[in-house]
Parts: structure tokens; sequence; C-alpha cells
């Protein structure tokens, strides 16, 4: 968990770097990256350049509320829409949470307008995203 932890705040760690911070040998490092990436924990690495944030200075999260047996119907549209990053369907009050991403805010609302137009969609809320941290870590023993 530690050794994830670490991976998150800083995905080009060196092994070495990596030990030191986890007070644990290079050699106990790789074999530890090994096994959680045979194990599927760790699917992949990636970089997170400027420009994936500047192609989209503009985003969001809008929750969704809807009626009947739409979710499948209104997940396919929302998946067709290029603004729309992620869907994630939820429990509790929403039913769907889905990632947004635009150019202005102009552009946001025009989003916003062609998802509550959706038949099915009875509600929504939008929340504005201002800024984005990494998780810490949580210091697991």
């Amino acid at each position: 968990m530690r050794l994830i932890a670490e991976l998150r705040r800083d995905g080009r760690a060196s092994v070495q770097m990596l030990a030191q911070r986890l007070g644990v040998s290079r050699a106990t490092v790789r074999l530890r990256l090994a096994r959680l990436q045979a194990q599927g924990e760790i699917l992949g690495f990636t970089a997170i350049t400027r420009g994936d944030v500047a192609d989209a200075p503009v985003r969001g999260l809008m929750l969704i509320g809807i009626e009947g047996r739409g979710g499948d119907r209104i997940m396919a549209r929302l998946a067709g829409m290029p603004e729309v990053t992620a869907v994630h369907s939820t429990n509790g009050r929403w039913d769907l949470v889905v990632d947004l991403a635009a150019q202005s805010l102009a552009e946001l609302d025009e989003v916003l307008r062609r998802i509550r137009n959706l038949d099915g969609v009875v509600t929504s809320e939008t929340n504005l995203l201002l800024s984005t941290r990494r998780a810490q870590s949580r210091g697991l023993g």
C-alpha cells in the first residue's frame, strides 16, 4: 500500500528513491513492483502533461438522476459526447456521475443543457473542478 501511495505521489520516482522513501532495499521494491503488476494491481504507468489539462481548462462533475430504466441508453448517449470524459454508475441519490471537460464556461453550459434535455434525465447537479491534487500517502505502517 505504501509503495502504491508513493507511485501515486511520484510515478517517475526511481527504484532507488522508492527504496529510500519506504526504508527497504531496491531488490524489495523491484520484487513488490513485479508482484503488483503480475497480480494486476498496477495496470500501467502514465504521464499527465500540461496539455492534458490545458486542452480542457473547464472541468466539472455532473450528478444525474434518471427516471425509469433508461440508464443504459443515457450512458450510451453520454459516451458519444466529446466533452464527456467518463461516465460512472453509482448508488445513492444519483444514478450517474459524469466527468466533463470543456474549452469555456459557455461550452460547458451548452453541454449541460444537452444532457439535461436527454429523455429520462429528471434531475442533475453540477460542480466545477477548481483544482486537482494527487492523493497523498496515508502513512500505512
